[in-house]
This record gives structure tokens, sequence and C-alpha cells, in this order.
């Protein structure tokens, strides 16, 4: 699932809904593990996470900002989840959850066991129907799932007696597996299959939820903290603590505060070289660190003057020193992507990339043009600020003018959403496959995701052979010439993707950080005796 990124220091928030910010979800290119996960022992003590924002939903249908995934992943679980080698094609290395084993029967049919020990909260098996119930949900559009549009390789869920489910594929393509279990928490049907659609979001069933995973609901206290409390007798392989405390804490700098003061025991987010300097100064907590599946961009409106002249955009690529940006910005903790890509996605090695700077190239193409205009970013983010300033100046030094205009994530996204912009600085956290390219640089996502208005037949033609290649030298190819493609076109400058550092209380053990979603091993974290 893809999310959007407003910093405030490394806070998403959610494009679909009034934005909340919340601390972003990290990926690394190799799983970082700094200890070997606990075996089934008593779960103890409580961990305390500070978050910047509250989720707005513990639904999983209804989940995108990075806070409300790191809940309802310890509440619901899916079949499988992508394992340590990082892998999207076929099905290795996912690790079984709801699913204890699956058989391809021919090129577009899998079929699933499920574990006959999983049971729901109430106590209740977790049945086959439950995962073609949940597929129902997400792809009902009264529903409005984000991550609907990333089914659409799945024609139908089907379920064969209790502990047999059927997923046929409306073709066969690399990330079939992948697609299959890793956009889906499951959900009961029998707790929920008689509500209304467009009265799932706010029912109380779907507020203080019924899981199958390690946690469950205790308590909330709006804009204060959502506390979760151990399943007793929980199933699966076993927990750490006993309790789950997510405070909100809006100030990153007050939430660092806690985490030296022993008061929190987990910040996601580090974002500068400073914040990381404090808490391993501090001697009370590390900073783990790891790339990231984020990258920022400098994106273009192209459906408007100046930006629907590509000569226009290919210049201003040329003014930009991004490695200047990275150095300033991230104190050199970052590198530039060679496209609307990531470090950790498999298709970044050996990809090409917008030319480097070369300000007296752009001066030249740009000459006898007066381009001036305004790039918006979100006032709440330090790190987008300074960014917009060291590129005001960069502009200016080949005779550009710009104006920089903050605005509050919400008026930002609403802006971007209309294409009321010329520029914009965006970041986008996107899935360990590349596919992302389609919605959000891709025909298909003009209007919705593409703030840009970038449209390009060609582009969406080498993106959707490059995603549907069985072969994976021909699919590296195709999908090189896709970004070879957009860069020459030109919508946005990819500016960077950051290193991204956790702090976290060294009176914790068992910590894993695996690549798209931090908290994916946060049941198995335990608080040193």
């Amino acid at each position: 699932m893809l999310r959007e990124l407003l910093f405030r220091g490394s806070a998403p928030f959610d494009p679909y809904r009034n934005a909340t910010l919340a601390l972003m979800r990290y990926s690394t290119a190799a799983l970082v593990v700094l200890t070997v996960a606990c075996g089934r022992e008593r779960p103890t003590g409580v961990l305390v996470v500070a978050i910047p924002g509250e989720p707005a939903t513990v639904f999983p249908p209804h989940v995108r900002a990075a806070s409300e995934i790191a809940v309802t992943t310890q509440i619901f679980l899916k079949l499988a989840d992508i394992g340590p080698s990082l892998n999207t094609v076929g099905d290795s290395g996912f690790v079984p959850l709801l699913a204890s084993a699956w058989t391809f029967r021919d090129s577009v049919t899998i079929a699933f066991a499920i574990n006959p020990a999983a049971r729901w909260h109430d106590g209740a098996p977790v049945l086959a129907r439950d995962v073609a119930f949940t597929f129902d949900v997400y792809r009902d559009t009264l529903v409005n799932a984000p991550a609907a549009p990333l089914l659409s390789g799945i024609a139908s869920v089907e379920a064969e007696g209790d502990h047999t489910v059927t997923m046929r594929f409306t073709r066969a393509y690399p990330a079939q597996f992948y697609d299959a279990v890793y956009h889906m928490s499951i959900l009961p049907a029998h707790l929920l299959d008689t509500i209304p659609r467009d009265r799932l979001r706010g029912h109380a069933l779907t507020g203080n939820p019924v899981g199958s995973g390690p946690y469950r609901v205790a308590r909330q206290l709006p804009g204060e903290l959502l506390e979760l409390e151990a399943v007793p007798d929980w199933w699966g392989e076993g927990v750490g603590a006993e309790r789950i405390v997510f405070r909100v804490t809006p100030d990153l700098q007050t939430a660092i505060g806690q985490l030296v003061a022993g008061e929190a025991h987990i910040v996601e987010a580090l974002p500068t070289p400073a914040d990381v300097a404090r808490v391993r100064e501090s001697g009370v907590a590390r900073a783990v660190e790891f790339p990231s599946a984020v990258y920022m961009y400098l994106g273009f409106n192209v459906s408007a003057p100046p930006f629907n002249d590509p000569e226009v955009r290919r210049a201003l690529v040329l003014a930009v020193d991004r490695n200047a940006i990275i150095g300033a910005v991230l104190g050199g903790r970052g590198v530039v992507p060679p496209g609307p890509v990531t470090p950790v996605q498999w298709i970044a090695a050996g990809a090409p990339g917008q030319p480097a700077a070369d300000p007296a190239a752009a001066r030249a193409a740009l000459a006898g043009r007066r381009i001036a205009f305004d790039i918006m970013y979100p006032s709440t983010s330090g790190i987008r600020e300074r960014t917009a300033v060291i590129l005001e100046q960069q502009f200016r030094d080949v005779g550009v003018v710009v104006r920089l205009v903050p605005l509050d994530p919400n008026t930002m996204t609403e802006r971007a959403a209309q294409g009321r912009f010329q520029a914009m600085i965006g970041g986008w956290q996107v899935n360990l496959v590349p596919d992302a390219m389609r919605e959000l640089w891709g025909s298909s996502g003009v209007g919705v995701s593409n703030y840009g208005r970038y449209a390009s037949p060609r582009f969406d033609s080498l993106v959707h052979a490059a995603s549907s290649a069985m072969d994976p030298v021909q699919a590296r190819r195709t999908w090189h010439e896709a970004l070879a493609e957009i860069n020459n076109d030109a919508p946005a400058i990819w500016l960077f993707s950051p290193q991204l550092a956790a702090g976290v209380s060294n009176t914790i053990e068992n910590v894993t950080i695996i690549p798209d979603n931090w908290a994916t091993t946060l049941r198995l974290w335990r608080l040193i005796q």
C-alpha cells in the first residue's frame, strides 16, 4: 500500500482523510536483526511507543497512516507476510501467518490451507470464508479501501470447505503471491457480514475490533493514547510484552525527550543527524539505522505553464544539485534515487537516473525565458522547509524566480488532489514491488495519486509490460526502459531517499526491523528483566 509522506521530521499522512500526522513506516535493504526473536515466553512489561498522531481507525480496509498500520498489525493477521529475503516474486521466503501452507494449482490459481489452530479473539475459528469475505469487503466500492486497486489482479476468492480457500488471478504475473497475501488483513465474517458496507466505517465492531492477532484494544483515550493488551493464550508463537501503549506525542523533540528520559521505549523516526546523535549520546537508547522505501520529489503540474513544456522541466532538473541537498538537509544520510523508486526495490540497482546538476547547461537551456513559479510544501516539515530553501537558491542561480508557499498538510493535500498548484515537494513510501509507478505516475492515477497530471502512453505501456514479464532479466530491462522514459519526460525531480533511523531504548531486546513495516515483529520485542 502506498503512503504519502509529509515530514514532521519524518511523518506520513493520509491523503484520503483529514491528515493525522504519524511516523513513517520504514524499509531496509536487508533484515536488521539485533537479537534472535524470543520463543513462547510469558509476556511481561509495557512497551511505550511515541507516535505523533492518533490513529483515526484500526479497521484494516480503512487504514493508511503509519500509526494505524502499526496498531492493526498487532490486532489482525494476513495469510502470510514478506520474509527477511524481501522477495516479492513467487512465494519463496514468505512467512506463514493465518495460512499454514499453500499450493499453486496452476499458473493462475493458489490454494491456501488455513491454520486449524487460528482463532479470533472471541474464540471462533478462523475459516476460509473469512478470507473470501475479506476480499469482498476490500473490493467493495462502498468501503473505499485504499488497497482495493492493488487487488485488481485477483479475479475471485472462494472457500472450499472450512480450511481451504482458493484465489484465482486474471493472469499470470511475478507478484501474484505477494498480491494474494500482502494487501489484506483478514476480517471476521461471523461478526461483520451483517453490517451494511457503508456503515462499517465508525461502527462499534470496527472501532473496538475482534482480530486474530496477538493483541487486542484495551483502552483508548482520544488525543492521548491507544493501549493494547496481549490476548490470553493466543494461538500463535507467543508475544514479548504484556501491553503496548501507543502514546500520542505530536512534537518530535518531545518524543525523543521521552525516549532519553526512559518514559518511552520507541520513537520510529529520527530524521536528522542531530536527532540520531541526541539518542546515541543519551546512553539509554540506540539509533537503529536502515534505508527506506521512501523517496522525496519536486513534482511539477504538467497540465499548465510553465511545466507543460518538457524542455523547461528538463532544464530545471539540471539546475538542482541533489547531493548538496542530501548533505545540507540530511547530513549525508541519503541517496539520490534513479527515478520514482527506492534503494530497497529490486529494480533500483543499475537503473538509469536523471542527469546530474549542470547549472551552466540549465542557464543556457532557459536563456530568453522568464520562468517563475510557486513551490508548496507542508509547514509542519522541517526537512521539506530546508529542502525548499535550498531549491529556491539553486533555481535563483540559473535565473528562475521561485516563491515558497508553506501550507498546513490538509490544505496542501486538497490543493494537490485538485491540481491547484505549480510545483510541490512531495514524498511517497512505496511497496517493495515497483508496480506503484502505475498508480503514482501512470495515466490511471491522474486526479488521484498522480497529482502532477503526467500522462504518457509509452510509459504506461512499459510499466504494464515490465509488471507482466515473468522472466526477471526481461522485467528488469523493461523497468529500466520505463525509468528512462519518465526521466526524460521529467514530470518531477527525484530528490532523495533518506537513510532512516529508529530510536529504541536499551531496555528492549529481540528487536528486528523488516522491510516495509517497522511494527511487523513488535509483538516479539521484550523488556529486559
